[in-house]
């Protein structure tokens, strides 16, 4: 595996659960299932208002787009200011439209099932960071 850090970008929706889901399985990632500073999260609402250094880590370094909808706001964003993605899921895709659109978005009112498409959620995202990494190498 490679040095080279792997930015995540992930959706930043609060109207829906796939914006809530994408949050919370970066955020496993970043810190239970891929600790040790490789994987660098950016933050959507700051990186489309302008957010220099979220832009240019995104041109200099790989990025995964961790979309909860089709709209594909993170990987369209990261498209226009920095370039290419890396790697992009889509999780009405993994989890189709009516889970991601659903409106339980507070992680107060997740279920044990919602956790488990977390984890789910996350083992994609590992997976891709695993593939990036191999490939950077």
């Amino acid at each position: 595996m490679s040095d080279t850090p792997i930015g995540v970008i992930s959706c930043s929706g609060e109207e829906c659960l796939g914006g809530t889901l994408a949050r919370l399985a970066t955020r496993k990632v970043m810190e239970e299932l891929r600790p040790g500073g490789k994987v660098v999260t950016l933050c959507l609402p700051l990186y489309i208002a302008g957010g220099e250094e979220e832009r240019d880590f995104a041109k200099d370094y790989p990025v995964i787009a961790v979309d909860g909808c089709s709209e594909c706001c993170a990987k369209r964003a990261t498209l226009k200011y920095s370039g290419e993605v890396k790697d992009s899921l889509v999780l009405s895709d993994l989890l189709g439209t009516d889970t991601v659109l659903s409106k339980i978005v507070s992680a107060r009112d997740l279920t044990d099932e919602h956790y488990r498409m977390v984890d789910k959620v996350a083992d994609e995202i590992c997976k891709k960071f695993d593939k990036i990494g191999e490939e950077e190498k």
